[in-house]
């Protein structure tokens, strides 16, 4: 939700400086579904997201493509349509990575921001004098630093204050950005028998999402869960999907999850972070997992 919040802001700011802008969208949007399904409503909306497909055809020597809360080749939603554009910006607050994309224009990246949807917003504020974002808009945007603060509970300073409160006085609805991240009766089942699975050791907790579960959302959702639970203050879970394995690591405290999860080819922040495996079982990667929790823990100390 962060990078299609800061996406939808960006969006707005570059239409309202008289250029045609339009977000190129991957066929994997469960995570934005409820935020999604209420932009497709709005009728100016219709033609701003497209494909892969569609975006391939219309780049020229002109284009400008703007890469959001990524940097790093490796999450990109398609490298081949990043390298046939000459002129790049991005726009980040991860860590910065080795196989960061070349020959952007611009590379801002803060990684003391809390979100890129902050740093989008504190854009938008410098672009034009009068921001006229919609609420609807305004909520994209607040929903993604909402999405990356846990709820404004984790490195959240001056500046996502003031970035919220700025968007709330654009018209965004707290309400409406608390609906985006509410779990249904089956989802809530699922995250429960994903608990029931952890092994807990030193406060760690290390577990992985039934086999039918196909949502890579879902592993998030449940490591996030964890960590409301007493005794638990870093969580890692493990998903099977589409023949890989998806981990996501949270932590509440002093155990930086980035690096561990950095050591086995992922990345993020030092309280989230993820990573993605591929020819391997799940049973094989959450050994890999296990040792390199065992290694960082003990440099740690």
């Amino acid at each position: 939700m962060d990078c299609f919040g800061a996406a939808i802001g960006m969006t707005s700011i570059v239409k309202q400086l008289g250029k045609p802008c339009n977000i190129i969208l991957g066929k994997d949007t469960v995570a934005i579904e409820y935020y999604l399904n209420k932009i497709k409503q709005i009728k100016e909306y219709d033609n701003i997201i497209i494909s892969l497909e569609e975006a391939n055809k219309n780049i020229n020597d002109k284009t400008l493509i703007m890469i959001v809360d990524v940097h790093n080749t490796s999450y990109i939603l398609d490298n081949e349509i990043v390298s046939k554009v000459n002129r790049k910006v991005i726009i980040d607050h991860h860590r910065r990575n080795e196989d960061m994309v070349d020959g952007a224009l611009l590379n801002y990246i803060e990684v003391y921001a809390s979100s890129t949807s902050e740093m989008v917003t504190e854009l938008i504020q410098y672009m034009v004098q009068k921001p006229n974002l919609k609420p609807i808009e305004a909520e994209g945007l607040l929903s993604g630093i909402f999405m990356d603060t846990k709820g404004f509970s984790y490195k959240s300073g001056v500046r996502t204050f003031d970035a919220a409160s700025f968007l709330r006085s654009l018209g965004a609805d707290t309400t409406e950005v608390k609906k985006m991240f509410t779990d249904d009766i089956e989802d809530y089942l699922i995250i429960a028998d994903t608990i029931r699975s952890a092994e807990v050791e030193n406060g760690v907790a290390v577990a992985e999402l039934p086999g039918e579960c196909t949502k890579s959302f879902m592993a998030a959702r449940a490591a996030d869960e964890m960590l409301n639970i007493s005794g638990i203050n870093v969580s890692f879970v493990l998903a099977e999907i589409n023949s890989d394995i998806i981990i996501s690591g949270r932590s509440s405290g002093d155990v930086n999850v980035q690096v561990i999860l950095e050591s086995i080819g992922g990345g993020g922040h030092m309280n989230m972070a993820g990573a993605q495996l591929s020819n391997i079982s799940i049973e094989e990667a959450k050994e890999i997992l296990k040792n390199s929790i065992k290694k960082h823990l003990k440099v740690g100390e």
